[in-house]
């Protein structure tokens, strides 16, 4: 995933430890604004948009918890990661609560928080561009409107599709020729990610490549794994 120009506002009072983290998140190409405490993390996220944010949870005048909580009433959205030398349970499920998206307990592998950042900031380009509001497409020489969920191919008299087809087709039309995540797929439609649902969505897969076959250059492939990806051939 592209991570140039992605701000991070981390927030950690141990100057030491906090310089090494900004300094390494800098060399994986992220922009980085580092705070020594919450009351100086709160007034520099009130004057900036970040893409993420990184919070330690014992902090001095401000600690993690009551930062983010802040932070939850200005923005719902931009995802929050605790730092924390605690490992109670409760600590843990009191950060979800306030909003966390993830939680790390120190000492931990610098790749580790790397990895979980950039699959945070994945899933967030997902969803958002899951809720797009187009809802025409061109795939191929097919024209899909979502909105009444019709599908034409050239002249030929539009095929009518249901929901989860219609839904199915307008999020790989979304990501045409690029990766649909499975569970992104599974949440949005079947609000569930199971064997269950995983398996209907495989049938339906399967109908909407009998209506695409008729123009060979398109086609849905199976990602293993991981998820389809709707081709088409220029």
């Amino acid at each position: 995933m592209e991570t140039v120009n992605k701000k991070i506002l981390l927030v950690e009072d141990d100057p030491n430890f906090g310089i090494v983290l900004k300094d390494y998140l800098a060399m994986n190409d992220f922009d980085v604004v580092l705070a020594k405490n919450g009351m100086e993390g709160f007034e520099k996220f009130k004057k900036d948009n970040y893409d993420i944010c990184i919070l330690d949870v014992m902090m001095p005048y401000k600690d993690g918890f009551t930062l983010a909580k802040e932070i939850r009433e200005k923005n719902e959205e931009v995802p929050i990661v605790f730092l924390t030398a605690k490992t109670m349970k409760e600590d843990v499920l009191r950060g979800y609560k306030v909003g966390a998206d993830d939680y790390l307990n120190k000492p931990f592998d610098s790749e580790v928080l790397l990895l979980k950042i950039r699959a945070i900031l994945q899933r967030k380009a997902s969803n958002t561009l899951a809720d797009s509001k187009q809802f025409e497409f061109k795939i191929g020489d097919f024209d899909l409107n979502s909105k009444l969920r019709f599908l034409s191919f050239r002249e030929e008299e539009p095929v009518k599709l249901s929901p989860k087809e219609n839904e199915l087709l307008r999020l790989l039309a979304l990501y045409e020729n690029d990766l649909m995540p499975r569970e992104l797929a599974l949440t949005k439609i079947w609000r569930d990610d199971n064997y269950f649902t995983s398996r209907s969505m495989d049938v339906y897969i399967a109908k909407l490549r009998k209506y695409l076959k008729k123009d060979e250059n398109v086609e849905i492939l199976n990602i293993h794994g991981e998820g389809f990806r709707l081709v088409i051939k220029k």
